[in-house]
């Protein structure tokens, strides 16, 4: 999509690019988001995330960073290869190598960018690189300009630029655009800043950069102290029009800026903030879950635009007053985010042809056959053990379904003897690399059996760090959630399963955690990944 051409997703009137007041959304949750730890992607669930993000709208996908291992740069060159849309960004160190990669990876896109940063403050230049500021400068340009001879599109980022001397930030930010960035990126990489010392930073290089009208201005913004979002939306006002965001605001140590806030935030409050995106905020919900599925995170009840509670009203006062108008506690309305109210349109005797439609209204248009019939299979099984089916049930067994697909260890059966008189036994069938497996294994409770078994069955190292339960919708015969995070040798990965069952959907998550530590274990991210 051109910037002249327009989008009516999820705005009001068709919305112009080329509008001054037109904020790119850059998302980097396939990159940044990736690095919180027990994130880690596999390319599958790289691919199903950037479907979301261009079904969302968003103008960027930072998909990855290619040069951190074989498994990341072939995810970001599928990513590449499948988006049409959306720009789809890889992350370069300002290294020859590191951007050669890049491309290479990227260049398949119909809209490819490279993104290549370095660190410019007095902080990072002594201890991180052990460069003097001549030095920085000139790589700056030297990275800047090889990355432009190869891609037409290149964004450059002064890696703590909140926490750059001015006069520096303003020389690398010029000679930047200079040697070909068309976007330059500010980053508060460490969360430091507060908004109106960012936008003061942000309205200073426009005051003090010569060139700075031949770039677009970006932020990317961490939460350490909570402002990711204030600050992003503060630089705004003060001329960025791109902001770099992930959904559910995952990140390193406290995230990054939410992209949902973002979206949700501007289309609210176009009194004060008249700016415009082209986001289709009605994605919003079913992009939050899928991720927080295929990551282990869980969204607090809480959370902004996409929390469990976030539309609930329990006392009586607001209560009362939503009844009788919405707009008294409700600033937006639950269907401009894609929160729908669950409704029991799906039974045992319910058959494919409206299992496969009602999925597609969901969102799943794309599941394969085989995808489709284990789910469909999961679904006849669920049926007969719950009254009611709602919207959640499908979509929780459905990504549960997805993300126990074309993996090594695959979860096949469970048998459980447990009580207060003990002892608590395991019954446990997997099928790893194609062939069946089973034991019986002893623990301190039905969990921890099943978790023995499963480590008999599949040796590995892995600690258990944390085990969460949660119901997915009301009632005692509600599915099970069940999160896992398991710790390696220093490497973390979070697991997630559903079921009926709440000890199989244990099962399933334990699983799920030790496919993604196969995957982690072949990635060795380099360092400095925190621009």
């Amino acid at each position: 999509m051109t910037a002249n051409e327009t989008n009516t997703k999820g705005n009001d009137s068709p919305v112009d690019k080329s509008d001054p007041n037109y904020v790119r959304i850059f998302d980097t949750t396939l990159r940044d988001g990736e690095q919180s730890p027990g994130c880690s992607m596999n390319l599958e669930e790289k691919v199903r995330v950037a479907r979301i993000l261009e079904e969302l709208g968003v103008d960027i996908i930072e998909a990855g960073f290619p040069i951190a291992s074989n498994g990341d740069f072939e995810a970001v060159r599928e990513v590449a290869n499948t988006v049409k849309n959306s720009s789809v960004a890889g992350l370069a160190r300002a290294a020859h190598q590191d951007i050669d990669r890049a491309w290479e990876a990227v260049k398949g896109a119909k809209l490819p960018r490279i993104h290549t940063f370095l660190s410019t403050s007095p902080l990072h230049m002594k201890f991180k690189l052990q460069m003097e500021p001549d030095q920085v400068h000139e790589a700056v340009i030297d990275s800047v300009s090889y990355a432009r001879n190869l891609c037409p599109d290149v964004e450059w980022s002064p890696e703590d630029g909140s926490r750059t001397e001015h006069d520096f930030l303003c020389r690398t930010v010029e000679s930047a655009i200079r040697a070909g960035a068309s976007t330059i990126n500010i980053p508060d990489t460490v969360g430091y800043a507060v908004p109106e010392e960012f936008a003061a930073l942000i309205e200073m290089l426009f005051n003090r950069v010569p060139n700075i009208d031949k770039a677009v201005i970006s932020v990317h913004c961490h939460n350490d102290l909570g402002l990711a979002v204030a600050n992003s939306l503060a630089a705004v006002g003060a001329g960025a029009r791109q902001v770099e965001c992930t959904i559910n605001g995952i990140g390193e140590r406290a995230g990054n800026c939410a992209l949902e806030e973002i979206i949700m935030a501007l289309r609210t409050r176009q009194d004060v903030m008249p700016y415009i995106t082209g986001a289709d905020s009605t994605v919003i919900t079913r992009a939050s879950h899928l991720v927080s599925t295929i990551t282990g995170f869980n969204v607090q009840p809480n959370k902004a635009i996409v929390g469990a509670n976030a539309f609930a009203h329990e006392s009586g006062i607001h209560q009362d007053g939503v009844l009788k108008n919405a707009e008294t506690y409700e600033i937006m309305t639950p269907e401009s985010v894609g929160l729908n109210q669950s409704n029991l349109v799906m039974g045992k005797h319910s058959g494919s042809h409206a299992f496969r439609e009602k999925l597609k209204d969901l969102g799943y248009g794309n599941l394969g056959d085989n995808a489709i019939r284990d789910a469909f299979q999961r679904f006849k099984d669920l049926a007969d053990k719950k009254k009611e089916l709602f919207d959640e049930d499908l979509i929780a067994l459905v990504d549960d379904t997805i993300q126990h697909e074309n993996v090594p260890i695959k979860f096949v059966s469970l048998q459980v003897r447990a009580g207060s008189k003990g002892p608590q036994e395991a019954d446990l069938e997997l099928e790893i690399d194609g062939e069946l497996v089973k034991t019986t294994a002893r623990g301190n409770g039905p969990v921890d059996a099943t978790f023995n078994a499963i480590g008999e069955l599949f040796p590995h190292e892995a600690k258990l760090q944390l085990y969460q339960v949660h119901a997915v919708t009301g009632g005692t015969d509600a599915q099970a959630e069940v999160t896992v995070r398991l710790d390696e040798n220093g490497k973390t990965v979070n697991g997630q399963g559903a079921d009926a069952d709440t000890l199989v959907a244990s099962a399933r998550a334990y699983v799920h955690g030790l496919n993604k530590l196969l995957v982690k274990r072949e990635k060795t991210a380099p360092a400095a990944l925190s621009a």
